[in-house]
């Protein structure tokens, strides 16, 4: 079959390319930019053009499309509903949330991977287990993804089994309020089968908001519930390699998978000790410039609530050294919704030098009356910070260069582009940054 992918580029719809290439299809796709995702679907076999072939049998396009060309003669799928196929073929265990997908996602992997289950996995980040990928081919029915909420794509999908993180306000683009996040999550878990597993976070308070509807849904599935409150999570703290609380409840809700897969503990603990992280989630590196060590760390929190917990899982990992923040917000309604949680929390972090640049724009999502609302300018002036300052990204480089002085923490957060401004460094030896 031959397949084309409109936004081939996306950090999902990249995973379903490598699924189809691995299956033995000929793939293509197409892309507004060229990156490394693209750069690596090339090695891996796919065709990148601009123009969709004549003879394709299907076209899978990303959901940030918002105008897709004339198409005749082709099944035509947003990657959702070709994602959803897939669900209804496999045994499918989907993670959800509005925070710690990708990690819980990945752990989860890795224990089934661990456990000899051999599953097939799409995830939202690239994983040095899968080669830096963010997809593996199994041979089992095993099928591991996150399930993303917004635009409510998850409704898509039939899963097995599903984990649900924690539910806060965010995708208000496409949302109108919690209640309607709540709802919408509700109609999601409707689709487990009387068989399936819910495993939830027991200390969400908007997770427990769902269960204090009186659904008759909840009676027809098992429910588990995972809580720092239990035993396990004492060992967690002293065994797991990336740091924060709230990676302990992310590896605890990888466990309560693993144990209604009956897969025994000493194995899913000794995959929870070995994880050492994954792409842009707390990713530690070691860095120089002007010949001033420090440690770069890259992460892709975006939301205030990522932020927060992000900034104190590096406090609380480097006590004693400065630490410096370089965030980019990324979409402006993100920004313009969320702008006072935005405030609060990094005005009361404990972190050294705060640099925001320019909104991430994120094509086809963005409203232009917003837009002309919010700007970064506007979140420096609110932050009670003497150290927070504007710079647009081409000028953040040469301010470190400036004022850096040698063995601080830098932290390059969100989930746009900033990530790039980390490749013009040079790598620091392992042993030279204390």
């Amino acid at each position: 079959m031959k397949i084309h992918f409109l936004g081939i580029g996306g950090i999902g719809v990249s995973a379903l390319a490598q699924y189809y290439l691995a299956k033995g299809h000929q793939v293509s796709g197409s892309d507004l930019v060229s990156s490394e995702i693209t750069e690596f679907l090339k090695k891996k076999g796919a065709n990148l053009i601009k123009e969709i072939p004549k003879n394709a049998n299907l076209i899978i396009y990303s959901p940030a499309i918002k105008q897709l060309p004339d198409i005749k003669g082709a099944k035509l799928l947003s990657y959702p509903e070709a994602l959803g196929e897939l669900t209804k073929k496999y045994f499918t265990i989907a993670v959800s949330g509005t925070h710690g997908k990708s990690t819980t996602c990945a752990i989860i992997a890795l224990i089934l991977v661990k456990a000899g289950l051999d599953p097939t996995v799409i995830i939202g980040t690239k994983l040095r287990e899968f080669g830096g990928s963010n997809f593996r081919l199994g041979e089992s029915d095993y099928l591991v993804i996150e399930a993303d909420e917004w635009q409510a794509s998850f409704l898509n999908y039939w899963p097995k089994i599903i984990v649900l993180t924690n539910i806060e306000r965010e995708h208000l683009d496409y949302y109108k309020d919690l209640g309607h996040i709540l709802r919408t999550y509700k109609e999601y878990i409707s689709h487990l089968p009387k068989d399936g597993v819910l495993v939830v976070n027991g200390d969400d308070k908007n997770i427990q908001k769902i269960f204090n509807f009186q659904f008759s849904i909840f009676n027809k599935f098992s429910i588990k519930k995972f809580s720092k409150e239990q035993k396990e999570a004492e060992k967690l703290r002293r065994i797991l390699n990336i740091p924060g609380e709230h990676n302990i409840s992310n590896a605890l809700a990888a466990l309560a998978i693993a144990r209604a897969l009956k897969i025994p503990d000493k194995i899913s603990f000794k995959a929870l000790s070995e994880y050492r992280g994954a792409w842009r989630r707390f990713e530690i590196k070691k860095r120089e410039i002007n010949g001033k060590k420090f440690i770069l760390v890259s992460d892709y929190a975006h939301h205030p609530t990522e932020i927060k917990a992000t900034l104190k899982a590096a406090r609380e990992k480097f006590p004693s050294k400065e630490i410096w923040c370089i965030f980019q917000p990324h979409q402006y309604q993100r920004t313009f919704y969320l702008f006072n949680d935005f405030v609060r929390v990094f005005s009361e972090a404990l972190i050294d030098r705060l640099i925001i640049t320019d909104i991430y724009d994120v094509a086809g999502r963005e409203k232009k009356d917003i837009k002309d609302k919010i700007n970064s300018g506007k979140l420096i002036k609110k932050i009670k910070k003497h150290s927070a300052i504007y710079l647009p990204k081409e000028k953040i480089k040469n301010y470190l260069k400036r004022n850096l002085k040698g063995g601080e923490v830098v932290i390059i957060m969100g989930a746009g582009d900033i990530y790039k401004l980390a490749e013009g460094f040079s790598t620091a030896p392992l042993d030279t940054v204390k």
